[in-house]
C-alpha cells in the first residue's frame, strides 16, 4: 500500500491536500483486469517517453525494473539529478540495493512509501511496481501543476476545463467518463494547435475515431507517445483515472512549454522594440550631426577665403553674399544645431529609462565636437567680416592713391613736355652776348623751376611705392609710368647740368642782363608753382569717416583762404614788375624783342591760373559742406542703431536672467510648466521683429561704410550671439521638462514625488546654478533619508551614488541626473539576466539558440534583428549554426560588446 505524508521539505497547500487524498492505494482496483491493462500500457508509455532520452526503453514494466538499473536511470532523466552509482552485479542482493537507492531518492523528494519494498519490486510484483510508478508520476509529472493555488489534481482538472470551455459537446468534470468520447483530447490539441485538428468534422457518436485521431496527432506532432488504445477507453465503463491523468499531464507539459515560449518571446520582443527605436534615434542623430558638420566643413573654407578683389564694387558683392549667408543660410543651421542637442538629450534619457548604456556618438560627432566646430565657424565668420571691412578700406585707399598718382603724373608730364628739346638746343652758339646772358638767366630760372618740381617727383614715387605695398592690382602700369618719370627726371637733371656748363663757358661774353626780367622770372616761378600746388590741393579727393575728420579739412581750407589776400599782393607785385619793364622800355625808347627771356610764365598765365584757383575755392567749399552733411547723416544712423541695439541688448540680458529664475522657481504640474515655458518661448519669438529691425539698421550702417559707433558698446555680432543663446536656453529648458515628464511616465513617479525632489534640489542649490556641488548633494541625500554621513560606510555609499550621478567626475550634479538616480532607486527595470532567462526558455534550456528557433518564436523583423547581431556560439555542446544569446543579451545592457 502506498502512503504519502507531508515532510518538512514537502510542498504546502494544495499539493499536500491532493497527496493526502491518495494516501490509500486501492488494491482491489488494481485487480480489475481492464484498469490494470490501461495502467500497464499508460505507465509503460510514460516511462519510455523519458527513457528514450537516454537511449533505452522497457517492454515489461514489472520485469524490466527488477534489477533497479533502468529504474535509477528513469529517475535521473526525469529529475535532472545524479543518483548514487548502481551496482552491476547479477545477484539478488545487488538488485535489491539498486532498487533501494531508487526508493531512497524518491523518499528524499518528500514522498513516503508505505508497503512498497525493494524485495517486492525485485520479485516482479505487478501491483507494487504499478503503485511505485504512479508515485513517481504524481511526484514528477503532476505535483507541480497548480492553477489559482489549487491542488495538483484540481489544478490539472481546472486547466482542462478552461482550455476546453469554448468547445461544444465537451464538459470535463473528472478524469474518467468525461474523456470517453475523445472530444476533450481533440479540443485540447485544437485549442493550442488549431492547424493540426479539424474539430468541426468530429462526431460525438464516433469515440474510437475521435480518440485515435487525437492520439495519432499527439504522437506525430507533439512528441506525446500513444499511452492507450481507443478500444481500451471505449470498452470500459469507467476508464482508469490514473491512466487518464498520466496521459492528460503529458498534454499539459507539452502545451505549458509553448506558453512559456510565448511569454519569453513577448519579453524579447519588448526589449528588442526598445533597442530598435533607440538605434533609429542614434542613426538619426549620426546623420543630422554628419550633415551639420559637413555644412560647417564646406562653409569654413569659404569664410577663410581671402582672395583679393580689384575694386570696391567687386568686394561689396562679396559683402552682399556674406549678408545672405547670415540671414538666409545660417539661421536654419542654428535650428538644426539646437534640435541636435535636444535629440541627444532625449535619446540619453530613453536609454537611462530602459536601463541601456549611454549613447556614444561616432568619433568626431559628439555634441562637444559640434560645439567646437560651431565655435570655429563663428570665429571664421568674425574674421571674414573684419577682412571684408578692412579690404573695403584698403581698396578705397588704393583707388584714391591711384587717382592721385595719375593726376600728379599728368601734371608733371605736362610740365616736362618739351623740356628735353629745350635743354638740348644750341641756340646760345649763334646768340649775341646779351642773348647768351639772357639764356643763362633763363637757365637759372629753369633750375629754380626744376628744383620746385623735385617735391612732386618725390611725391609721385612715394605714392607708387605705397600702391605697391598695398598690393594694388594695376601696380605694373603704375611702376612703368613712375619709372619713366624718374628716368626722364634723371635725364632732365643731366641735360640741365650740361646746358649750364655750356652757358657758363660763354658767360664772360654776357655783359648785360635785364634785371627786371630776371626778378620777374624768379618771383613768378615760385608763385606759379604755388598756384599749381594750390589748384592740386583744391582738386584733391578726400575720404573721411567721422565729423571730426571733415571739420579738420574745413578748418584747413579756411586757413588756406586766409592766405589768399597775401598771395594776391604777391601776384600784383609780380605783375607790377612786368609793368615796370614796359614803362622803362617806353620811357627809354627800347624795343622789346618779345617774351621774357628768363621764363615762359607770362602775366596772362598767372592771371589765368589765379582766376581758375579762385573759381575752385567755392567748389571746394561746396564739396566739404556736402561731406559734412553726409557725416551728420551717418551720425544719425549711428544714433538710430545704438538706440535699437541698447534696447535689444537690455531685453536679451533681462530675458536671460528671467529664464534662469524660471528654471529654478517653476511651480505647478510638469505639463503646466511645459505649457508656460512654451508660451514664454512664443513671447520671446514675438520679439523677433525688433531683431529684424535692428538688422535693417545694421545694413544701413554697413552700406554707409560706418566702421565705429561711440553711442553704444553693442555690436551686431554680440547681439546675434546673445539672441541665439537666449533661444537655445529656452529650448533646453523645455527639453529638460519634457525629459522629466518622460522619466515620470516611464518610471511611474508621482507628481508629488517630483515636487519633493525639485524642492529638495532647489533648497540646496544655494547659488541657483541649476546643479549641486558634492557637499550640497550629500546634504540633499541626507535630507531624503540616505545614510551617507561622514564615516567609512557613509563615504563608501556616497562615492557609489556619485559614480552613478556624476560618471565623468566633474563634481557637479544636474537635476536630470538627480531625477534619474531617484527614479532608478524607486522603480524596477528589465535586466540582462531576465532577457537571458527568456532566451533559454526559447532554446529549450540549451546554452545556445538556432536561427530556426528564433524565426519560429519571434516576429520576422525581430528574429532577423537577433540573427544579424548574435555571435556564433563557441561552446563544446554547440551545433552548426548555433548562436550565442548570452553575449547578445549582456550587450543590450552595456555589460559587454556585441
Amino acid at each position: 500500500m502506498v502512503d504519502y505524508h507531508a515532510s518538512n521539505n514537502q510542498s504546502a497547500g494544495g499539493v499536500q491536500t491532493y497527496m493526502e487524498q491518495e494516501n490509500d492505494w486501492d488494491r482491489d482496483l488494481l485487480l480489475d483486469p481492464a484498469w490494470e491493462k490501461q495502467q500497464r500500457k499508460t505507465f509503460t508509455a510514460w516511462c519510455n517517453s523519458h527513457l528514450r532520452k537516454a537511449g533505452t526503453q522497457i517492454e515489461n514494466i514489472e520485469e524490466d525494473f527488477r534489477d533497479g538499473l533502468k529504474l535509477m536511470l528513469l529517475l535521473e532523466v526525469i529529475s535532472g539529478e545524479r543518483l548514487p552509482k548502481p551496482e552491476r552485479g547479477k545477484m539478488r542482493v545487488h538488485k535489491i540495493n539498486n532498487v533501494n537507492k531508487a526508493l531512497d531518492f524518491i523518499a528524499s523528494k518528500g514522498v513516503k512509501l508505505v508497503s512498497i519494498g525493494a524485495e517486492e519490486i525485485v520479485d516482479g510484483n505487478a501491483k507494487m511496481t504499478l503503485g511505485m510508478i504512479w508515485t513517481i508520476i504524481l511526484r514528477f509529472a503532476i505535483q507541480d501543476i497548480s492553477v489559482e493555488e489549487t491542488s495538483a489534481k484540481e489544478g490539472l482538472l481546472l486547466w482542462c476545463q478552461r482550455k476546453t470551455a469554448p468547445y461544444k459537446n465537451v464538459n470535463v468534470q473528472n478524469f474518467h467518463i468525461s474523456w470517453k468520447d475523445g472530444l476533450a483530447f481533440n479540443a485540447l490539441i485544437h485549442r493550442h494547435r488549431p492547424d493540426l485538428i479539424d474539430y468541426d468534422s468530429l462526431r460525438k457518436d464516433d469515440p474510437v475515431t475521435n480518440l485515435n485521431n487525437a492520439f495519432e496527432v499527439a504522437e506525430k506532432h507533439l512528441d506525446i507517445p500513444k499511452m492507450l488504445d481507443a478500444e481500451d477507453i471505449v470498452n470500459t465503463a469507467r476508464p482508469d483515472e490514473k491512466a487518464i491523468m498520466t496521459y492528460v499531464s503529458s498534454f499539459y507539459h507539452a502545451f505549458s512549454g509553448a506558453q512559456k515560449a510565448e511569454t519569453a518571446a513577448n519579453r524579447i520582443c519588448k526589449v528588442l522594440a526598445v533597442n530598435q527605436e533607440n538605434e533609429q534615434m542614434m542613426e538619426d542623430y549620426e546623420k543630422l550631426a554628419s550633415d551639420l558638420l559637413e555644412w560647417i566643413r564646406r562653409t569654413i573654407p569659404w569664410l577663410e577665403n581671402r582672395t583679393q578683389e580689384k575694386t570696391v564694387k567687386d568686394l561689396q558683392a562679396k559683402q552682399e553674399d556674406f549678408r545672405d549667408y547670415r540671414t538666409v543660410h545660417k539661421p536654419p543651421k542654428v535650428q538644426e544645431k539646437c534640435q541636435l542637442e535636444i535629440s541627444f538629450n532625449t535619446l540619453q534619457t530613453k536609454l537611462r529609462l530602459s536601463n541601456r548604456p549611454a549613447f556614444m556618438p561616432s568619433e568626431g560627432r559628439m555634441v562637444s565636437d559640434i560645439n567646437t566646430a560651431w565655435h570655429t565657424l563663428e570665429g571664421a565668420e568674425k574674421g571674414y567680416e573684419e577682412w571684408i571691412l578692412s579690404e573695403i578700406r584698403r581698396l578705397e585707399r588704393l583707388e584714391h592713391l591711384a587717382e592721385k598718382f595719375h593726376q600728379k603724373a599728368a601734371i608733371h608730364e605736362s610740365w616736362t613736355d618739351g623740356k628735353e628739346a629745350m635743354l638740348t638746343q644750341k641756340d646760345y652758339e649763334t646768340s649775341t652776348l646779351s642773348e647768351v646772358k639772357a639764356l643763362l638767366r633763363k637757365h637759372e630760372a629753369f633750375e629754380s623751376d626744376l628744383a620746385a618740381h623735385q617735391d612732386r617727383v618725390e611725391q609721385i614715387a612715394a605714392i607708387a611705392q605705397e600702391l605697391n605695398e598695398l598690393d594694388y592690382y594695376d601696380a605694373a602700369s603704375v611702376n612703368t609710368r613712375c619709372q619713366k618719370i624718374c628716368e626722364q627726371w634723371d635725364i632732365l637733371g643731366s641735360l640741365t647740368h650740361s646746358r649750364k656748363e655750356s652757358l657758363e663757358r660763354t658767360e664772360k661774353q654776357l655783359e648785360s642782363i635785364d634785371e627786371l626780367y630776371l626778378e620777374y622770372a624768379k618771383r613768378a616761378a615760385p608763385f606759379n608753382n604755388w598756384m599749381e600746388g594750390a589748384m592740386e590741393d583744391l582738386q584733391d579727393m578726400f575720404i573721411v569717416h567721422n565729423i571730426e575728420e571733415i571739420q579738420g579739412l574745413i578748418s584747413a581750407h579756411e586757413q588756406f583762404k586766409s592766405t589768399l589776400p597775401e598771395a594776391n599782393k604777391e601776384r600784383e607785385a609780380i605783375q607790377a614788375i612786368q609793368a615796370e619793364v614796359q614803362r622803362i622800355a617806353q620811357s627809354n625808347g627800347i624795343k622789346l624783342s618779345g617774351a621774357n627771356p628768363y621764363t615762359t610764365i607770362t602775366p596772362q598765365s598767372i592771371d589765368s591760373k589765379w582766376e581758375k584757383a579762385m573759381a575752385m575755392v567755392p567748389q571746394r567749399d561746396t564739396a566739404l559742406q556736402d561731406e559734412l552733411n553726409k557725416q551728420n547723416s551717418n551720425d544719425t544712423l549711428r544714433a538710430t542703431f545704438a538706440a535699437q541695439a541698447n534696447s535689444v541688448g537690455a531685453y536679451i540680458q533681462a530675458k536671460m536672467e528671467e529664464i534662469g529664475r524660471i528654471s529654478i522657481e517653476m511651480n505647478g504640474t510638469l505639463e503646466d510648466q511645459l505649457t508656460n515655458l512654451k508660451d514664454y518661448q512664443k513671447t520671446i519669438m514675438s520679439y523677433m521683429p525688433e531683431i529684424n529691425k535692428l538688422e535693417g539698421h545694421h545694413q544701413h550702417i554697413q552700406e554707409a561704410l560706418i566702421f565705429d559707433n561711440q553711442y553704444t558698446s553693442y555690436t551686431m555680432e554680440h547681439l546675434r550671439v546673445g539672441w541665439e543663446q537666449l533661444l537655445t536656453t529656452i529650448a533646453r529648458t523645455i527639453n529638460e521638462v519634457e525629459n522629466q515628464i518622460l522619466t515620470r511616465d516611464a518610471k511611474g513617479i508621482s507628481q508629488e514625488q517630483l515636487f519633493e525632489y525639485r524642492a529638495s534640489f532647489n533648497h540646496f542649490d544655494k547659488d541657483h546654478s541649476g546643479g549641486l556641488k558634492a557637499e550640497e548633494f550629500k546634504a540633499c541625500l541626507i535630507s531624503l533619508g540616505y545614510d551617507v554621513e561622514n564615516d567609512k560606510q557613509g563615504d563608501g555609499e556616497f562615492n557609489r551614488i556619485m559614480g552613478i550621478v556624476d560618471p565623468n567626475g566633474s563634481g557637479f550634479v544636474t537635476f536630470q541626473a538627480f531625477i534619474d538616480f531617484m527614479s532608478r532607486e524607486t522603480t524596477d527595470t528589465d535586466t540582462a539576466d531576465q532577457v537571458i532567462a527568456s532566451f533559454k526558455i526559447l532554446a529549450g534550456d540549451k546554452n545556445f539558440i538556432t536561427a530556426d528557433e528564433l524565426r519560429r518564436e519571434l516576429p520576422p523583423d525581430q528574429a532577423e534583428y537577433c540573427i544579424a547581431r548574435m555571435a556564433p556560439y563557441a561552446g563544446p555542446d554547440g551545433v552548426p549554426g548555433a548562436l550565442d544569446y548570452m553575449s547578445f543579451s549582456t550587450a543590450l545592457y552595456g555589460e559587454s560588446d556585441l
